[in-house]
């Protein structure tokens, strides 16, 4: 198994060769694996600033992928869609009293899911870094606005884990604040992810 730019694995293959060469010819073969929706989890962490941001609380969102595919070799690449209508803030790290609050905010308010339904991410580059190491390069579409992003990804197997940093405004969304501003989300959101292909 080998590495190189534009590949996150390079799947060989051998061909056998004519009589004229009397050896076989090696070639890179392109494999398609679909991403297991059921088994990959994406998480959002929303931090919190402001002077008084310590009487407020950050968030973690998870964003179920609905759909996705991995091309592995020869002009490799990745692609998925969430839907933006099934993000939903984890109980679990969230006060009781105000999830419903917090959850109908980010779907109405920030996410205006109705409106804008999918969040798509396309490759456009994969570049290996070393290892089972790679810088994705590509597209994200999020709230109707499409930016290129860059993900770092490390890979094990059929299992990828990785993380992603974007800016809410670059998006055209207005992070949400509360007392004048005293208290609001930060802008950048962390995404990790662990995708694993089938």
């Amino acid at each position: 198994m080998a590495h190189s730019k534009g590949s996150i694995e390079m799947k060989v293959c051998t061909i056998p060769g004519t009589a004229v060469a009397l050896m076989f010819q090696v070639t890179l073969c392109a494999a398609d694996k679909t991403i297991d929706v059921t088994k990959s989890v994406l998480t959002i962490h929303v931090g919190k600033t402001g002077a008084f941001s310590m009487a407020g609380h950050e968030h973690w969102v998870d964003a179920p992928i609905a759909r996705g595919q991995i091309t592995e070799g020869a002009g490799s690449k990745v692609e998925f869609t969430v839907d933006a209508r099934r993000l939903k803030v984890r109980a679990d790290k969230e006060p009781a009293k105000d999830l419903p609050k917090v959850q109908e905010a980010m779907q109405s308010e920030v996410l205006e899911s109705e409106k804008y339904q999918e969040i798509v991410f396309h490759s456009t580059e994969v570049t290996s870094t070393g290892g089972q190491s790679w810088q994705v390069t590509g597209t994200l579409t999020l709230h109707g606005v499409i930016k290129p992003v860059a993900v770092e990804v490390r890979g094990q197997g059929d299992i990828y884990t990785g993380l992603a940093r974007i800016k809410q405004t670059d998006f055209g969304i207005k992070p949400i604040s509360a007392g004048g501003g005293a208290v609001k989300v930060k802008d950048e959101l962390e995404i990790t992810f662990q995708v694993h292909a089938k």
